[in-house]
């Protein structure tokens, strides 16, 4: 089973961010909302039904590898695109403008590099002025002067108030570019929403001293604390959010400890995600 159970609720001018292991269904989702796949059971609608058969035109994708011709140059490939999508004002010259590819619009598209084709599918997907963009891992493959190149990008786009959907395993990038994040594991929705409201409200403390054996000792009856782990000659605590730093420097002292290093770690994604994975694994 590719999906099981998944529900979702995308709304207008929100940046989502798909996050998942390779084979927890990103793609196949994608795949099913684009009326490429049949899913089995189970339904989606876009635009609450409002252009019926014709909603695919309200939505630029890119789905996995970008295919152009070869031996065309960029824009005649998207003048191509303008034909299938019946839509002939585009200010394509614009859209090449906010990919960085204006200097090469009539270089051929075989020769350009990983990140130039990947820009000219995103610039294609602006054609005929979609309300959502689709994206399947968009920095794939990239080097990571690429990856900022489409993270500008489609920061760009979000802020021209589109509806975005990405799929990614990449966390960095869509903790900078998504409002939203949904993780997929084995088909299965671990968790979704804001990105903000995903990470734990638990705050992550980093203490270290020249025994860490008796510091660990030490803070095993303090209060407050969740989860206590050791990394990298680091003790990582998981507490509480009203635990008091000065608490913890404090409670050394009295053990004799003197403390070499006492900060608090940012939230990120990133954390947050492989516990998920772990807790479900």
């Amino acid at each position: 089973m590719a999906l099981d159970h998944l529900d979702l609720d995308v709304d207008h001018g929100q940046v989502w961010g798909i996050l998942g292991p390779n084979g927890s269904g990103k793609t196949t989702t994608l795949g099913i909302i684009l009326g490429i796949l049949r899913a089995q059971s189970g339904n989606f609608s876009w635009f609450e039904g409002r252009y019926g058969w014709e909603h695919r035109k309200q939505i630029g994708a890119i789905l996995e590898t970008p295919n152009f011709y070869p031996y065309l140059n960029a824009l005649e490939n998207l003048k191509i695109i303008q034909h299938i999508k019946q839509s002939y004002d585009d200010p394509i010259e614009e859209y090449l403008e906010l990919v960085k590819l204006a200097h090469r619009k009539h270089s051929a598209f075989r020769t350009y590099s990983l990140g130039m084709k990947q820009r000219l599918a995103i610039a294609s997907t602006l054609i005929g002025s979609p309300q959502v963009l689709i994206f399947d891992e968009p920095t794939n493959g990239l080097d990571p002067a690429g990856i900022v190149d489409i993270r500008n990008t489609l920061l760009q786009i979000a802020a021209m108030g589109k509806t975005v959907i990405m799929a990614s395993h990449i966390l960095d990038e869509v903790e900078k570019i998504c409002s939203h994040v949904a993780i997929l594991m084995q088909g299965r929705l671990l968790k979704a929403g804001r990105v903000g409201s995903i990470l734990t409200e638990n705050r992550i403390i980093e203490v270290a001293c020249k025994e860490i054996p008796a510091l660990k000792q030490a803070l095993a009856s303090f209060p407050g604390i969740i989860n206590l782990a050791e990394k990298d000659g680091l003790l990582e605590l998981e507490v509480h959010p009203g635990t008091d730093l000065a608490e913890i420097n404090r409670l050394a002292f009295n053990h004799h400890l003197v403390l070499t290093h006492l900060r608090e770690k940012a939230n990120r994604l990133e954390d947050e995600f492989l516990t998920l994975i772990a807790q479900n694994g």
